[in-house]
């Protein structure tokens, strides 16, 4: 074919391509990947050529060729050998190199074996290790209450948690579990699965501690810590029954997220109080707050319902001396027979401000009380006893549970904007009629 042949081919071929020439598929498909149309047809007279001469070779030619298509095919085995050794070189290389990318970034999803020794003695299994201690003396406490509506009577049921601090039954739970004292019936749940019924010996609504007792002797009881020696971060774990008897004994965990704390409840301020992020909820007051020993160092009482991991706590060391006094002698604290109120209360609620920065003001003297005995009147704000400073109720209430009937403690009050001070001697007080 001549020239005009080429050119004509060529120029069908254009035409084709700019008809075209929006395809993805085909564009650029020439250009790029075809052989050009003049060197088709040169390829295409060579085949021709080779088929004539081809076709001219004598018996010996085509021996000879027979040879050649021997040893071309020879060398294309070697050739390919040859190449699945390079292939195979660079396969494994580009393996390598990949498995050492993927451990580097860690998306092989497989870790090397390691050698992971579990020790139970371990302080990351210490509340495994206190709920196992505590289980026998930690207990469920049950409550029926009657109170007068304007419907009439109606009974309400209460449920808490309780601690057994005695082999002989007393246990130590929150004021507000039995009902301040005025439950109808209280029943204590134990590990065994008895339930017995048990009876209040003393409680006070402003500590918010109270004593109950069961018939029952030869029991497991708490240990206890020195709550005075606590530090804020030290881990705890806080055991109870939230909510119902169906989660009895649900352990939680924290630390110690403050101390000192203060609350006001019910227009009582309950302190000092331990905080923790460890879970309280309703049904856990009366339970214990622990260490990482097993040792009881709180008694829960309450959370804020406002915000989650506040839970507080009841130092230990405010109840101990109450309970000691309650098993050996039936009774705790010492009565000094005056009615009071806070002196922050009493500016609020008389419009004054008074010179003393703090203390309680003397509201009414008990006849025949140790501080009528002692000379103290009306009016009087008291702001120590024995050198220890008294800035509201809370305080003096747990300041004269450390003492008992016959002790003698010193008063430091302020009359007329003076300082003065004097003695008296505590008694029991005396049963309400």
């Amino acid at each position: 074919m001549g020239d005009d042949g080429l050119r004509d081919e060529q120029e069908n071929e254009n035409v084709f391509l700019d008809e075209n020439e929006n395809s993805d598929k085909i564009k650029d498909i020439s250009d790029n990947q075809e052989v050009p149309s003049e060197e088709k047809f040169v390829k295409a007279d060579e085949i021709n050529t080779t088929l004539e001469n081809t076709e001219a070779l004598t018996l010996d030619g085509i021996k000879h060729n027979k040879k050649n298509k021997k040893l071309k095919s020879l060398s294309i085995i070697a050739l390919a050998l040859i190449f699945s050794v390079i292939g195979g070189t660079i396969g494994s290389f580009l393996t390598y190199v990949g498995l050492n990318y993927n451990n580097r970034l860690n998306i092989n999803n497989q870790l090397p074996d390691q050698n992971i020794n579990i020790n139970l003695n371990d302080e990351i299994y210490y509340a495994a290790a206190v709920a196992q201690k505590s289980r026998k003396w930690v207990v469920g406490v049950t409550t029926l209450e009657t109170y007068n509506t304007w419907l009439g009577e109606e009974t309400s049921q209460g449920v808490g948690s309780g601690v057994i601090v005695n082999a002989n039954g007393y246990i130590l739970t929150n004021s507000h579990v039995v009902g301040d004292g005025n439950a109808d019936e209280i029943k204590v749940s134990l590990i065994d699965g008895t339930i017995e019924t048990a009876e209040v010996l003393w409680n006070d609504s402003v500590l918010d501690l109270a004593i109950i007792k069961i018939k029952r002797n030869n029991l497991s009881f708490a240990e206890f810590s020195d709550s005075d020696e606590l530090m804020v971060g030290e881990p705890v774990i806080a055991i109870g029954n939230p909510m119902s008897l169906d989660l009895d004994r649900t352990v939680t965990n924290g630390i110690v997220s403050g101390l000192n704390r203060s609350l006001l409840i019910d227009n009582t301020i309950i302190k000092p109080l331990i905080q923790t992020n460890a879970t309280i909820n309703p049904g856990n007051s009366g339970g214990p707050l622990l260490n990482a020993k097993g040792e009881v160092i709180g008694i829960n009482t309450a959370k804020m319902t406002s915000a989650e991991g506040l839970g507080f706590s009841i130092p230990i060391n405010i109840a101990l001396p109450i309970l000691e006094q309650i098993v050996n002698n039936g009774s705790a604290g010492g009565y000094i027979g005056i009615k009071y109120v806070s002196l922050t209360e009493y500016e609020l609620r008389m419009g004054v401000d008074l010179t003393a920065e703090h203390g309680i003001m003397v509201l009414e003297i008990v006849e025949d009380s140790p501080s009528q005995k002692a000379g103290l009147q009306k009016g009087d704000v008291i702001i120590a006893i024995e050198g220890t400073k008294i800035e509201d109720q809370t305080d003096l209430i747990r300041k004269l549970y450390e003492y008992k009937s016959g002790d003698v403690v010193k008063i430091t009050y302020l009359r007329d904007n003076k300082q003065q001070k004097t003695e008296l001697v505590l008694t029991e007080k005396p049963t309400i009629q």
